[in-house]
């Protein structure tokens, strides 16, 4: 399913930008990709780590997100994807209710390629540990978008509330489906 994020709109100057992609369920995996393309030369994008690993407030620079959420259910996870190779997964119990780091990933491998005309970033990941093939998912897309001015920008698939909030699980709009599995 392709997807296209939107800014949310503030009196603050917004970067020329245009942020797309797509997102799969086969199975139990998830394949989701983001394209950035614009002036890509305003965007502050951290440096490859040599060593990546899991790291708290990812969403303080460029930071592409996801949420899932169960469908009829409270609870989601938060995915967080730095451009420098960091990354972090929370659990919340219900809206930013019970932050946890979930434990079922000690790892998250994902690519980002910086060219000249467009910024791609892409992750598949196995979700056996959290949710069950046949739960049907809630998704929201999301983006945080740091300019070398210092000024930051919230991009999301739809944004409900008076402020930018990710977290509003009216702002989950793609659903995903498992599919059975051949035995």
């Amino acid at each position: 399913m392709m997807f296209s994020l939107q800014p949310f709109l503030s009196n603050k100057p917004l970067p020329n930008l245009s942020i797309a992609g797509d997102i799969a369920r086969n199975s139990n995996k998830i394949a989701i990709r983001y394209e950035v393309t614009g002036e890509l030369k305003e965007i502050a994008i951290s440096s490859p780590s040599n060593t990546p690993a899991r790291q708290h407030q990812l969403w303080e620079e460029t930071c592409f997100e996801f949420f899932l959420g169960i469908k009829n259910s409270e609870e989601y996870w938060e995915f967080n994807l730095s451009p420098a190779g960091h990354w972090n997964v929370y659990h919340f119990d219900a809206y930013r209710q019970g932050m946890q780091e979930e434990p079922a990933f000690n790892t998250l491998r994902f690519t980002f390629e910086n060219q000249a005309d467009k910024l791609t970033l892409a992750l598949d990941v196995d979700l056996d540990k959290i949710v069950a093939e046949e739960q049907l998912l809630d998704v929201g897309i999301t983006t945080v978008i740091k300019q070398i001015n210092g000024e930051v920008s919230y991009w999301a698939l739809t944004h409900r509330g008076a402020e930018a909030d990710f977290h509003l699980r009216e702002s989950f709009i793609i659903e995903l489906y498992g599919r059975a599995r051949n035995i």
